[in-house]
């Protein structure tokens, strides 16, 4: 081995971690000293490492983790490479940095609440890359141990994305292969759910990339009782089968992989992939070329590239989504609410899935109850009629309860003739509001805020600020504690709505964790145009609370929240707790196709 040569290590262990920070030091000062960069998760039910770097230091790393009793039988892949060609790659994959983080789950099994949640003791029998060959080879003969009987009584189930899936997968003859064709691995449990009839009474052979994703998918099967015992997983994934099998075996094209290398082939070079456009065979993800719409990656030739830079996936196809023109959308520092049925889809970087959890009987469930919070400078009277288009799509499913902010503000003009508010009085005069400018309130304010004064209008002291909102950081027991009067006095509430300084608001409070679960106990919270106050303590770990993020792309049409500040907001919550649509306009709720859909998509697992 030389002492230069650059690999990849991948491995996870399900077990009982008895002291996550303790676990959390070994890997930040092991990895930092060996100069490993990439993934470490670690949940109280164990961890799962995607780590690069020399060869002899990830070595070192191997033997430092052994000496753990807790990874007693832990698969260690380790696979030589290269060092990160692409710099845009290697950024999107995360080996530029070393990311140590404490999360609830592994992997992010469900999007939804699930009634019977996975337990990975329960998990399908292992089987060896050697074993599930021979499964496959001898499809029909009797083996050991319970194995499969009979060719009509197996099917194999692909575990992984749609996009892993394009470029390779496994072939064998007289054997039905099953794939989801899913989004993500949080879809698969609808999937499983939709499908069931077809693996009931089935032997199941299930694999995946390194086997974790078949740990909780296998599980989540069997506990589905009578007609789903007969599960089986390939262990070490397609990872460990291409070492034994070289030439491919009875797998077809390249394995996807979640670093730097993208995918990995075996001696066997048949492509199993085409272009999206112009159907040529092709299988090189290098590019990193992703749908318009839901953002998952998709394969288009370098001709086709040079044609176009904006594509749309086959399921978005298949759900009718397709490419239009838009008309601008005029700047508001209010939130306002699209309804152009006539116009097509723009861009929407949606995690969002396309499945949703299967409910059984005809009787119409109970609508979600809904607590919007407004912007800063906003009432519940004005926020309401903004949102009136969004409240109808809803209706259905969801009651919108509106209520004005505690910290009353006073109105404001600037010194200029040429002020914009058209309820402003002349300069230098002070004059009672007229009937049409209704009272402005804050869930926090600046810490000058002296409270509501006694004049009706004051004069701003500087020109408009699109930074204002980082300064405003006081108030917030004083909303809390109006807020918990709001759910004793109001509720039961399912979720928060919260625009702009609203959606800051609510983002406190759900930093706040099981600190408020006895007073305010949410399900879900929707940011639209949200962003982080700097506020350190409320910080300090990542938010386990489902959550989704509604913001505009282009910083040039929200003067006062970039795309960057609310995407930053979504990565302060834990893995798979975050659900992004990402829009083409400014400081608004849209409220059309596609972003109305996936709103009603993401409320519908709460039902």
């Amino acid at each position: 081995m030389s002492k230069d040569e650059f690999g990849v290590l991948l491995y996870y262990k399900f077990a009982s971690i008895p002291d996550l920070n303790s676990l959390f030091s070994f890997y930040h000062s092991n990895c930092n000293s060996l100069g490993l960069l990439g993934r470490v998760r670690l949940s109280p039910n164990g961890v799962n490492v995607t780590v690069g770097g020399l060869l002899l230091a990830l070595e070192k790393h191997i033997e430092a983790v052994k000496s753990n009793s807790l990874f007693q039988g832990t698969d260690f892949k380790v696979a030589s490479s290269h060092h990160p060609l692409n710099d845009k790659v290697a950024v999107e994959c995360g080996f530029t940095s070393l990311s140590i983080r404490v999360v609830k789950e592994l992997v992010t099994f469900s999007s939804y609440p699930l009634l019977n949640p996975p337990e990975v003791s329960n998990a399908g029998r292992h089987l060896s890359a050697a074993e599930f060959h021979s499964v496959l080879q001898s499809a029909g003969q009797l083996m050991k141990n319970g194995s499969p009987t009979d060719d009509n009584q197996l099917v194999l189930l692909d575990a992984r994305n749609l996009y892993e899936t394009r470029i390779g997968k496994f072939h064998a003859p007289s054997v039905e292969t099953l794939d989801p064709g899913i989004r993500q691995y949080s879809d698969l449990p609808s999937w499983i759910d939709d499908n069931s009839e077809q693996l009931r009474g089935k032997h199941v052979l299930m694999y995946c990339t390194g086997g974790i994703r078949c740990e909780m998918a296998s599980a989540y099967i069997r506990s589905k009782g009578a007609g789903f015992e007969n599960v089986f997983q390939l262990y070490g994934g397609i990872q460990r089968y291409l070492e034994q099998f070289p030439d491919g075996g009875f797998f077809r094209g390249k394995n996807f992989v979640f670093d730097h290398r993208i995918s990995v082939g075996s001696s066997n070079t048949s492509i199993m992939g085409a272009c999206l456009i112009c159907g040529s065979s092709y299988d090189n993800y290098s590019s990193r070329c992703r749908c318009t719409h839901c953002r998952i990656l998709v394969l288009i030739c370098d001709s086709c590239q040079i044609k176009s830079d904006a594509y749309v996936c086959e399921l978005c196809l298949k759900h009718g989504m397709d490419f239009g023109s838009i008309p601008s959308v005029e700047d508001g520092e209010l939130a306002t609410v699209l309804d152009k049925n006539d116009l097509k889809t723009v861009c929407s970087d949606s995690k969002i899935s396309s499945h949703l959890p299967s409910r059984n009987g005809n009787a119409a469930p109970r609508k979600l109850r809904i607590l919007c919070l407004h912007g800063f400078r906003q009432n519940a009277s004005c926020f309401k009629g903004r949102s009136a288009s969004l409240a109808k799509k809803l209706k259905s499913i969801a009651e919108l309860v509106f209520i004005d902010a505690p910290h009353e503000l006073p109105f404001i003009y600037q010194s200029s003739t040429e002020a914009k508010n058209s309820c402003a009085p002349p300069t230098g005069q002070h004059a009672p509001p007229p009937e049409n400018c209704k009272r402005k309130y804050a869930w926090l304010v600046a810490s000058d805020f002296g409270g509501k004064v006694e004049a009706d209008w004051k004069i701003a002291n500087q020109p408009f600020d699109p930074l204002q909102y980082q300064g405003q950081t006081d108030g917030f027991d004083v909303s809390l504690a109006y807020l918990k009067k709001m759910f004793s006095e109001q509720g039961p509430f399912d979720g928060i709505l919260g625009f702009s300084q609203g959606a800051a608001m609510a983002a406190l409070l759900c930093a706040q964790g099981d600190k408020l679960k006895a007073e305010i106990d949410l399900r879900f919270v929707i940011l639209c145009s949200g962003f982080a106050l700097p506020l350190a303590d409320f910080w300090q770990k990542p938010i386990n609370c489902p959550s989704l993020h509604i913001f505009g792309s282009d910083p040039r049409k929200d003067r006062q929240i970039t795309s960057h500040t609310s995407r930053y907001l979504a990565s302060r919550f834990e893995d798979g707790c975050s659900v992004i649509i990402e829009h083409e306009f400014g400081h608004i709720i849209p409220t059309r196709s596609p972003y109305m859909d996936n709103i009603k998509d993401f409320l519908r697992r709460f039902l």
